[in-house]
């Protein structure tokens, strides 16, 4: 709830809880509230932390987006972005509160923001403003909409009094964060106040006189000049209390008509302050401050033109709007057209039967060579112009014109962009991102486009795979595809047949690879797209990969490229070629020279920072087609998905930091569905995503259970734990920016390392490791009870030096494991991943970053997570290596937290998804070092689960 103090400013939110609850919190202080009873209401009395509204305002941010959040608090953080956009906009007022305090307020607010105030206002739940006015009898309780403004203007009064305030204001009045008492300016802040608090606001209302149609008529085209047509800019006054009182201003200067009496005494004063605005944001209404009573102005051409854009777009700003006489037709429309010249065929129509393959002027969609035109298409309401129409409006060079029997207004500058934007060309990529989307950027604005010829049959057959039947499997596959799998190759074969690269984003364990292998059978069928494939991949998949491959293409060359006597002598039209993106970065310039018929970038996450050396050597790669596989297109943001599209088919998303703008930052931040909407329609042609849960699917696939197991940390680990807060927080309270995040890092590695062994943290190399850690007490325990039931078990752990803890713990009780990290030859992973299906080795011990991808472990029934990763992503990755296409039995996953540790936060907001858990999962642990220390604090104060 909101507490509205004087001056402003000094207004409180309280947070408190239902039940009343606060142990723990320090600050707690009383607080009378109206709660409900079993026959009505009541006074109560709760405690509540009250926050002033500069400490608040980031937590109501985060707190708008909770799932699970109440009401109340959703309210109020609509309240905070409402009151941040505000003040983004620079709707701020200097003003004098009731105590002659120096106090700024939101304004002025034009029709559309108090519109958005009282729509919020009205969706105020009781609980947002429980807390009542006075403590009579009646309870009465805050009014919604001026609650909800007092809330704006205490935002609006403490985001400006910034420490380099003072330097601006030229004193602490209106800069410092203490009450200034300024009696002094109370009339200077009438004045200022007038027109925004009074009551009023201005608009004008254009009026066109002197209309003839003295003009042209050349051959049929009804374009005419206009004879001395006169055009009068009419102030008009609105109420700001009564959205429906208006009138010009010549009636509230004389007091007559509807205005007589009903705008108030200052409604002049007022009104004049308002032009004054309006006039400095577009100077052709000056006359009208000079005007005994301001009437109107007499526009020339050139000024109605102006007026038909930036004016509009200035006075907009100054809160001024403008209204046109209805009976001028304005909606003069321009469209991009894209493709070869439209012939009218009925292949340019949807639903028309799609060529099954590319004609014959498709160009070749990786080159950058090829450029297409864009055409335009203007339309005047629903009837199109013809060119002759166009040039003939812009020959005229006039604001208003006579077409077709209508009065026309329209911008001539807008016009002659318009025109020049004739020789606008495009590579063939983009003109189809164009097609996709049915728009593009040019100039900076969004207009619309249609498609033409092939382009549109093209966009028709990539946007309804649905019409054709799925491609038969190749004949040399030995294997039976599953319907799913028959789809994916069917999509891959038709995008890679265009020259188009696309990314198969399946769950793991769906089966890419031997989707992948058909695509190769598939092409080899076909002369234009016959070659040998190149496979790169992480070092531990090659040997996956070559027996995926003599499984179902036995016949098939396959061959790796890895190792000091790797070369590419005599390679085969048709051969698989393995190699891995480390040795891509030392033998770029070799592979290149290879005409492949197809490149395919296996885990393709790795590539995902495009300025990286692997990334940068993989594009220098050419091939007639692309191919990226990965379970996780997007791990932290959107600029990963970009890195990976970009690849398969440069220049379908533009330049990333295009890319950031007009994408991924109004994506990420919710802030434009639209823009989410055109992404989707843009990538959705080239990224296949199925997950195993989708319907039809994997119905085959046992069920999964996931379970989060607390534990106790052991008087050692609290000690470790308590100490390590104290003395890293006091460390980080006297650093710079630079120390402060490499201690902040170095904190939440250190608080993780205790949560799982003291023996990590403290680096013991021939450790006691019985009675020291809760979560290896927990992990003997599943293991005893895994072991006796015959199961098998993936326990993973980030840490290589904890693995080797667990391995010689788990060796002296007599538990047989093996141990697969970073630094395991490529053989002997291939001998483990043998020996644990086979069933000789019933503990796998696991480092998460080395054998998260890839791995097919099915004999796996269980997995542990000995500790967390900040993205679960990553871990459903892990999970995947025995929840996979091939498993038959139920799989349980156990996730080991630290209670009441940093590791127990993390959960619940990786859980929740809100607030900070947005901040982990964009950008793992440097979004923590980004905290304030209050907010740090939080994280990491150690909260019970000790023993």
């Amino acid at each position: 709830m909101f507490v509205p103090g004087d001056p402003a400013r000094s207004g409180r939110v309280a947070f408190w809880l239902p039940d009343g609850d606060m142990e723990g919190v320090d600050s707690a202080e009383e607080l009378s509230v109206v709660v409900p009873t079993g026959t009505g209401v009541a006074l109560a009395r709760v405690p509540a932390l009250l926050l002033p509204v500069g400490q608040a305002l980031p937590v109501l941010a985060r707190a708008r987006v909770a799932s699970d959040g109440h009401r109340s608090t959703a309210f109020w953080g609509a309240a905070a972005l409402l009151a941040l956009r505000c003040v983004a906009r620079g709707l701020l007022l200097p003003g004098l509160s009731a105590g002659d305090h120096d106090a700024w307020r939101m304004g002025p607010l034009g029709p559309e923001d108090l519109e958005a105030v009282r729509r919020l206002a009205a969706s105020m739940p009781p609980e947002a403003h429980a807390v009542p006015v006075d403590d009579g009898p009646a309870l009465r309780l805050p009014d919604p909409e001026r609650l909800l403004r007092a809330f704006l203007d205490a935002v609006a009064d403490t985001l400006p009094r910034s420490p380099a305030a003072p330097l601006l204001t030229g004193g602490p009045a209106y800069a410092a964060a203490e009450p200034q008492h300024v009696p002094g300016l109370r009339a200077w802040a009438g004045d200022v106040a007038a027109g925004h608090d009074a009551g009023v606001r201005v608009s004008l209302r254009i009026e066109v006189s002197g209309l003839s149609t003295d003009g042209i008529d050349t051959a049929g085209l009804e374009t005419e000049a206009v004879a001395g047509p006169v055009f009068r800019a009419v102030p008009q006054v609105h109420s700001v209390s009564d959205p429906g009182l208006v009138a010009d201003a010549a009636e509230v200067w004389a007091d007559s008509g509807v205005a007589r009496g009903a705008f108030g005494p200052r409604a002049r004063m007022d009104a004049l302050l308002a032009l004054r605005r309006a006039a400095r944001a577009w100077p052709a209404l000056t006359p009208l401050l000079s005007a005994t009573v301001p009437d109107a102005v007499v526009l020339v051409d050139e000024e109605v033109a102006e007026l038909l854009g930036e004016g509009s777009r200035a006075l907009a700003g100054a809160g001024v709007e403008v209204h046109w006489p209805r009976e001028l037709a304005r909606t003069l429309t321009a469209r991009a057209v894209v493709g070869p010249p439209d012939d009218g065929t009925d292949r340019d129509r949807p639903g028309s039967a799609l060529p099954s393959a590319p004609a014959a002027d498709t160009p070749s969609f990786l080159s950058a060579d090829a450029l297409l035109s864009f055409t335009w298409s203007f339309a005047l309401g629903d009837q199109r112009l013809t060119r002759e129409e166009l040039d003939r409006l812009a020959e005229a060079n006039r604001p208003l014109v006579r077409l077709r029997d209508q009065w026309v207004l329209i911008d001539p500058q807008e016009l002659r962009r318009a025109r020049a934007r004739q020789d606008h060309k495009v590579t063939p990529v983009e003109a189809l991102g164009a097609a996709l989307t049915g728009s593009t950027e040019v100039d900076g604005r969004r207009v619309e486009v249609r498609s033409t010829g092939w382009l549109a049959a093209l966009r028709e057959r990539l946007t309804a795979p649905e019409a054709r039947e799925p491609l038969e499997q190749p004949a040399a596959l030995r294997a039976t595809l599953r319907d799913y799998q028959r789809r994916g190759l069917d999509w891959l074969a038709r995008n890679t047949s265009l020259g188009l690269g696309c990314c198969l984003a399946d769950d793991m364990g769906l089966g890419k690879t031997v989707t992948l292998i058909s695509l190769h059978l598939h092409r080899q069928t076909d002369p234009s797209s016959a070659g040998p494939t190149l496979v790169v991949c992480p070092t531990s998949l090659m040997g996956n990969w070559q027996r995926e491959i003599e499984r179902f293409a036995p016949g098939t060359p396959v061959r790796r490229f890895h190792g000091p006597r790797r070369d590419l002598d005599d390679l085969g039209a048709g051969e698989f070629m393995l190699t891995t993106y480390g040795t891509l970065r030392l033998d770029a310039d070799r592979l290149g020279r290879v005409p492949w018929g197809l490149v395919v970038a296996d885990e393709a996450q790795h590539v995902k920072n495009p300025y990286s050396a692997t990334a940068r050597a993989l594009r220098t790669i050419g091939a007639r087609a692309r191919v990226a596989l990965t379970g996780t297109p997007v791990e932290n943001n959107l600029s990963e998905l970009w890195a990976i599209l970009d690849w398969t088919t440069p220049g379908l998303l533009g330049r990333l930091g295009t890319f950031r703008t007009r994408y991924a930052r109004a994506v990420e931040s919710g802030a434009d569905p639209a823009a989410a909407e055109r992404l989707g329609r843009l990538v959705g042609p080239f990224l296949l995503r199925r997950r195993k849960s989708d319907p039809g699917i994997a119905p085959e696939l046992p069920p999964k259970t996931e379970t989060d197991r607390p534990v106790y940390l052991t008087a050692e680990q609290t000690g470790l734990y308590e100490a390590m807060v104290r003395e890293t927080l006091a460390a980080i309270a006297e650093a710079d920016d630079m120390a402060r995040r490499g201690l902040i890092v170095k904190l939440l590695t250190g608080l993780k390392q205790i949560c799982n062994h003291p023996a990590q943290y403290l680096k013991e190399e021939r450790p006691r490791t019985t009675g020291r850690s809760g979560k290896l007490e927990l992990l003997d325990e599943l293991l005893g009870t895994i072991l006796s039931e015959g199961a098998s078990v993936l326990v993973f752990t980030q840490y290589v030096h904890m693995a080797r803890l667990l391995e010689r713990h788990l060796a002296a009780r007599g538990v047989p494991t093996q141990l697969l990290h970073g630094g395991t030859p490529v053989a002997e992973r291939e001998a483990m991943v043998a020996r644990f299906q086979d069933g000789e080795v019933p503990v796998f011990l696991l480092s998460l970053k080395a054998a998260g991808t890839g791995l097919n472990l099915t004999r796996a029934e269980h997995v542990v997570h000995f500790d967390r990763w900040w993205n679960p992503a990553v871990e459903a990755q892990a999970t995947d290596r025995a929840y996979r296409i091939g498993q038959t039995r139920p799989v349980q996953v156990h996730r080991l937290i630290a209670e009441g540790t940093i590791e127990d936060r993390i959960a619940d907001m990786l859980r929740r998804k809100q607030g900070l858990a947005d901040a982990v999962l964009g950008s793992g642990e440097a979004a923590l070092t980004e905290l304030t220390d209050a907010e740090l604090a939080e994280l990491v104060e150690l909260r019970g689960g000790t023993r």
